[in-house]
């Protein structure tokens, strides 16, 4: 711990007061005796802050601190962190404090916050934080300064209180409800999710219909051949596997309406992480671009839903060529298992796309793969809106040259049986929930 002394505002306050005040009354009276009044106030006055720095050396004049903060934060939520300050000297200690935080939750903050320590039982602050965006980082460097009994000097102080924390991603709405806190609270509750014999989607055969069972069951088509109710009967749906792939190379670096569209495929890959925790399938996750970054295979529960979202909060996006054969081998060597495997990445024209293409084909037909796309806004406005003079025209037709050429690449994967989910970045999760419970529903998997 490193100390530093430093004068009081209050201090220069008094001592420009005593310069300015002798300097004017020994200049009215014309020195003599005024000007030896003048000196020895200067010497009480330096006295007085020798004093005062003399009582702030002293011991217990810095006070200890113990930070409680919770294990890990989400973007868009606000949580408490705790201070417990502590002095064991006699006297309260007025404190200016600074912290240096990880740097997801904002790094360096700027100003100070004031707190009083009094002696006794600790004294509790309270700091609301915010994060600033997700990831992982370390901080917890507390410059403190304590001022003297008379308020005339600082004694300024480094605290090392090292932590690491977690931002994870955006946990509003339906994905809160698989937090282990919150999984907890359901079963208490008495919510548990419930699976009926025979209502799987693995079709198995027919059967003779019987009052109590659910009419959204009866074959119509049999039943007019047979003249009476038959039933569809189902195998019990098995535990599915859900990887999810994401393209962390320069396609994905861009920006669209200020939000890199990193932080959407993000945001999806956790709702269908969720929903497929919900549904209880397996999930895991991969994530690539040059090399691959992060493994995670595919296991069932909110350990696993963890798992994801330990990934998800550290992904970043880099400004390198994803390597699409060393990320695709290597799926092929650590996953054998079929699984609805979702890629999230983007493409521009089938040329530059070959490689994305060729590899995402080579899923099949072990894997089901589903390659979800974002589309630009604002290339498609420029595509669409009226051309008001030569410039404008040129940028219309290129953009009309660029959707084009996605498009055929997109193409290029279907014919090669991918599906295809082209959406926009603010409606990514939404559509990418839906097509996995449509395929669910079908029994494509």
């Amino acid at each position: 711990m490193s100390a530093v002394i430093l004068p009081s505002a209050r201090w220069f306050r008094g001592a420009v007061a005593i310069a300015l005040g002798g300097a004017v009354i020994a200049t009215l009276a014309g020195g003599g005796w005024w000007t030896g009044a003048w000196v020895v106030a200067d010497v009480l006055w330096v006295a007085a802050l020798a004093l005062d720095l003399g009582r702030l050396l002293g011991p217990n004049q810095v006070p200890e601190v113990r930070r409680e903060a919770p294990p890990a934060f989400s973007v868009g939520r606000t949580l408490p962190l705790r201070y417990h300050w502590s002095t064991a000297g006699r006297r309260a200690l007025r404190l200016q404090v600074r912290e240096v935080f990880p740097e997801p939750l904002g790094g360096i903050v700027p100003g100070h916050r004031d707190v009083l320590v009094r002696p006794g039982p600790a004294t509790v602050e309270r700091l609301d934080v915010r994060p600033r965006h997700r990831g992982t980082g370390g901080g917890g460097r507390i410059v403190v300064r304590v001022l003297g009994p008379w308020r005339l000097a600082w004694r300024q102080a480094t605290l090392d209180r090292p932590w690491e924390t977690t931002v994870f991603p955006n946990l509003t709405g339906a994905a809160l409800r698989s937090l282990p806190l919150q999984q907890a609270r359901r079963r208490e509750a008495g919510l548990r999710a419930l699976r009926r014999p025979g209502e799987g989607r693995m079709f198995e055969g027919l059967r003779e219909w019987v009052p109590g069972d659910d009419t959204r069951i009866i074959d119509w088509k049999a039943t007019a051949r047979r003249g009476k109710p038959i039933a569809r009967q189902y195998e019990d749906e098995r535990r599915q596997q859900v990887l999810l792939v994401i393209d962390a190379g320069r396609m994905l670096t861009a920006e669209v309406d200020g939000e890199p569209r990193l932080e959407s495929v993000v945001q999806a890959a956790l709702q269908l992480a969720h929903a497929a925790v919900e549904h209880d399938d397996n999930v895991g996750i991969m994530v690539f671009d040059d090399q691959v970054r992060r493994y995670v295979p595919p296991a069932r529960g909110r350990r696993a839903l963890r798992a994801v979202l330990d990934v998800l909060a550290s992904v970043e996006g880099r400004l390198v060529e994803p390597d699409y054969p060393a990320a695709f081998g290597y799926l092929a060597r650590r996953n054998r298992k079929r699984a609805l495997t979702v890629l999230f990445t983007d493409v521009i024209d089938r040329t530059a796309s070959e490689a994305l293409v060729a590899q995402t084909a080579t899923l099949r037909p072990r894997h089901l793969p589903l390659a979800v796309t974002l589309r630009d806004p604002a290339l498609e406005r420029v595509a669409t809106v009226r051309p008001s003079g030569v410039e404008a025209a040129f940028e219309r037709a290129a953009a009309e040259e660029l959707l084009t050429a996605r498009e055929e690449a997109l193409s290029a994967m279907r014919q090669h049986g991918v599906l295809v989910l082209d959406v926009a970045p603010a409606g990514a999760a939404a559509a990418v929930v839906a097509r996995y419970q449509e395929l669910k529903r079908r029994g494509t998997l």
